[in-house]
């Protein structure tokens, strides 16, 4: 479950929505991140993934995703994964085999690309960090810690620019200290996508073995 929350909640891309004049808090940034989210259109993103075990680097990998609404198609790790809105595919291309389910609301807090954004509602208390630049860019720090220390995600940081509200970074901590970087490299926004693009095509891969979980 981890692994597709740290794979998904990389959709955090939030655009273009100018810096008003006052002072911004962290609700503020939050709130402005997620309307950024929302108005961007599709969005194309590369980014790379470092997961740590207690501080020590346990491994680094690259991925790509391309969204639209809730609507996704992730490429991460040898596995290829599509979401409609209601029924998922994951392709795991050394099996050759795709699974389809149906993911529960709950399940969907994994891998909807909205949970990041709204979690700061739900039982976080947020801050701003000390942090003024990342990646050599002028951005915010926001500091997220759960209220409940039995809930898995303990700690998120988020790092977004000042300017345009995009996060560069997203930092999670599960309960017993295993972390897990998101940095994205690199993304375009307003992009145009048929909803075909975000449904598993049969066609294009012949010889996998079909496993419907529903």
């Amino acid at each position: 479950m981890m692994k597709n929350v740290l794979l998904i909640c990389i959709c955090l891309f939030g655009l273009v929505l100018p810096l008003s004049a006052q002072k911004m808090d962290a609700k503020d940034i939050l709130d402005r991140t997620a309307t950024a989210f929302r108005q961007a259109g599709g969005i194309q993103a590369d980014f790379t993934v470092q997961t740590y075990a207690k501080s020590t680097l346990q491994g680094s990998s690259t991925g790509a995703i391309r969204l639209k609404g809730e609507k996704f198609l992730l490429d991460a790790d040898g596995v290829k994964t599509w979401f409609d809105g209601r029924t998922q595919w994951s392709y795991l291309a050394n099996n050759d085999e795709v699974n389809v389910s149906e993911p529960t609301p709950e399940e969907l807090q994994s891998i909807n690309p909205y949970a990041l954004l709204s979690i700061y509602r739900q039982g976080y208390h947020i801050k701003l960090g000390k942090a003024d630049i990342y990646g050599g860019k002028p951005a915010y720090e926001v500091i997220l810690t759960a209220s409940n220390r039995k809930q898995d995600l303990q700690c998120v940081i988020i790092y977004v620019t000042k300017d345009t509200f995009q996060p560069l970074c997203i930092s999670m901590t599960q309960k017993g200290g295993n972390s897990v970087a998101i940095r994205i490299t690199s993304y375009k926004t307003g992009e145009s996508y048929n909803d075909n693009l975000f449904i598993f095509d049969k066609k294009a891969y012949p010889t996998a073995e079909v496993i419907d979980l529903r």
